[in-house]
């Protein structure tokens, strides 16, 4: 009771920390799309590049949060960007690159070759093929890779308000460094209602684009 009454009085300062917390995942799963996806593309033509790619996606995606964000600081410093949103942002859209690049990968690659040959068979080029057979039936599964990375942006991006990007994260880190246990709790919770929240609406728009490139 006592964290929910923290969370009441707390409310408008909250509700500020959940669009901080949203901007900065919003902002690197954009970027992390606009690379990513075009990536997942490219590698589905050459064997060798996706194994190169996939392997260092899935190093980056190892290393721990606290880490990486450390490692943001001395980099960025040279151009007065080493704490803050920044760092937070290239963190977060190098995490998000190997659940979207595998997704897009595996889902092109997977695509019926009856499909691609018909294509190939009305005349059409290898890029149409791939923007008008490939990337629709593989919509859904690619939206998989991006629902995942959603939510471990949401959790991630917790930890970046201890290099001061702001968001949710914050009250995780004053409760702990102040031993409040309602703020360190409202934090907590917060970020995981969004997280699952996101992971419910994600969710829902899979399903139906699965079931669009399914019918298509």
């Amino acid at each position: 009771m006592e964290t929910i009454s923290f969370m009441i009085d707390r409310a408008p300062e909250m509700w500020r920390m959940f669009w901080e917390h949203a901007y900065l995942v919003g902002i690197a799963v954009g970027i992390a799309l606009a690379t990513g996806i075009p990536i997942g593309v490219f590698i589905t033509f050459n064997k060798k590049a996706a194994d190169t790619v996939l392997y260092i996606a899935g190093i980056i995606i190892t290393i721990p949060s606290v880490a990486l964000f450390g490692l943001m600081i001395p980099i960025l410093a040279v151009f007065n960007m080493g704490i803050g949103t920044v760092p937070a942002v290239i963190a977060l859209v190098l995490y998000c690159q190997l659940p979207i690049i595998r997704n897009t990968y595996s889902a092109i690659k997977n695509i019926d070759p009856a499909m691609v040959d018909a294509g190939r068979g009305m005349g059409m080029t290898r890029t149409q093929i791939m923007v008008k057979v490939q990337l629709p039936l593989a919509l859904g599964v690619i939206f998989a890779g991006v629902r995942v990375a959603v939510v471990m942006s949401i959790g991630i991006a917790a930890i970046a308000a201890y290099i001061g990007a702001g968001g949710l994260g914050n009250y995780i880190f004053r409760g702990i460094a102040t031993t409040y246990d309602e703020m360190l709790f409202a934090g907590a919770i917060a970020v995981s209602v969004m997280a699952i929240v996101a992971d419910v609406v994600f969710g829902w728009i899979e399903k139906a684009l699965m079931s669009k490139g399914l019918s298509t």
